[in-house]
C-alpha cells in the first residue's frame, strides 16, 4: 500500500498525474503482475487520454483563473483520480484498501501543497511555481512506477 499512499501524495498537486503515470506503467506492462490494475489500464488509448488529461490539467493551472486545488469539485476529482491510481497499484484483491489509501492521501495532501504554493507565489509568481510543482508531481509519478518496474523484475 506504500505506493498507493505515495501516489495520494502526488494527487494532492496534480490530479490527473498518477492515473496517467499508473495508465502508461499499465499499457507498457511495468506494473507488477499481483496489482491490481483493472485490465482496461492497459489499453494505450487510455494511456493517451489520461497523459492528455494531466498535461491539460498541467497548462490550466497556470492560467489567472484557475480555481484553488482545495475546492470541493477539485478535491472530489483527486479522490478519485489518486484513488483508482492508489487502487491500481495496491495487491490483487486490495483495490478498494489501495483506493482509499490513494483517494484519503490526495485530499489531505491538498492542503499543504495549496499552502506552499500560495506563500511561494508571493515571491516567484503563478506560472515558475506551478512549473516547479509539475516538475515535483511527474517526477514523484514516475519515480514511484519505476520503483514497482524495478521491484518487479
Amino acid at each position: 500500500m506504500l505506493a498507493s499512499f505515495l501516489m495520494g501524495l502526488v494527487g494532492g498537486q496534480r490530479s490527473m498525474t498518477p492515473l496517467a503515470a499508473v495508465a502508461v506503467a499499465a499499457a507498457r506492462g511495468d506494473l507488477p503482475r499481483d496489482c491490481a490494475a483493472p485490465g482496461i489500464l492497459r489499453h494505450p488509448a487510455v494511456a493517451t487520454g489520461t497523459v492528455a488529461l494531466a498535461l491539460a490539467e498541467m497548462a490550466g493551472d497556470k492560467m489567472k483563473t484557475a480555481p484553488d486545488r482545495i475546492v470541493p469539485l477539485g478535491l472530489a476529482a483527486r479522490f478519485i483520480v489518486a484513488g483508482l491510481a492508489g487502487g491500481a497499484l495496491a495487491p490483487r484483491g486490495q483495490f478498494w484498501n489501495g483506493a482509499a489509501v490513494g483517494g484519503i492521501t490526495a485530499v489531505a495532501a491538498s492542503y499543504p501543497g495549496w499552502r506552499a504554493r500560495m506563500a511561494a507565489m508571493q515571491d516567484h509568481g503563478q506560472t515558475p511555481t506551478g512549473l516547479a510543482e509539475d516538475a515535483l508531481a511527474l517526477a514523484g509519478a514516475v519515480a514511484i512506477v519505476a520503483g514497482l518496474r524495478a521491484a518487479r523484475d
